[in-house]
């Protein structure tokens, strides 16, 4: 039996979507930093939390917001800025363009592509109410799947400022989320305890 033409379209729409999930999954499973898969996945649970009907561009750049980091000759080092803000900026456009190259070959319509560079171009620093969105999602996620291997890969200093850092970024009627995340080693327990307190007494 035919379909409408109708139809067709979208199933063609909802193909070109889920073959983009599917690759950046694929991707993102062969990065070289551990935790990249669970973040992705983890990042996208988090907007969920946030916003419950989030829309396929929102969840697409919530899966594939660092996927540059799965690409070691493609990837942005940090070691090359002196500025850890410009390093995170360059980043996030280097990831959007990865992504664009993906949804490209997937078929998905310019008009989602646009939106979801967009996003994710924004998701280190925001400023419109739905790169925001990600943006609490990426750092609400990083609180609960990067930092305990964050810690153990840093210093004590250089894990407390990179929380520090996640915390400042988050939306003040986000920030609460933080306290329900629980952390199995005491040491990391106070590490974020005392971010947040540096954070909060900094800003009294």
């Amino acid at each position: 039996m035919l379909k409408s033409s109708a139809g067709c379209s979208f199933a063609v729409a909802m193909n070109s979507i889920e073959c983009t999930k599917q690759k950046i999954r694929a991707i993102v499973a062969r990065s070289t930093v551990p935790e990249d898969p669970l973040h992705s996945s983890n990042t996208r649970e988090w907007l969920l939390k946030l916003k419950p009907d989030a829309d396929e561009a929102l969840q697409i750049a919530a899966l594939g917001h660092d996927i540059e980091r799965a690409f070691e000759k493609r990837k942005v080092k940090r070691a090359d800025f002196s500025d850890y803000d410009a390093f995170k900026a360059a980043h996030a456009r280097n990831s959007a363009g990865i992504i664009v190259e993906i949804m490209r070959e997937c078929g998905v319509s310019e008009h989602m592509i646009e939106d979801v560079y967009h996003l994710v171009c924004l998701h280190e620093t925001g400023g419109d109410k739905r790169s925001d969105i990600i943006k609490d999602a990426d750092s609400l996620s990083f609180f609960e799947v990067n930092v305990p291997l964050y810690f153990q890969r840093n210093t004590w200093e250089e894990a407390k400022w990179r929380c520090i850092w996640g915390y400042k970024r988050l939306s003040e009627n986000v920030k609460p989320f933080v306290l329900t995340i629980s952390y199995r080693s005491k040491g990391l327990k106070t590490l974020v305890k005392q971010a947040i307190d540096e954070t909060i007494n900094e800003g009294s």
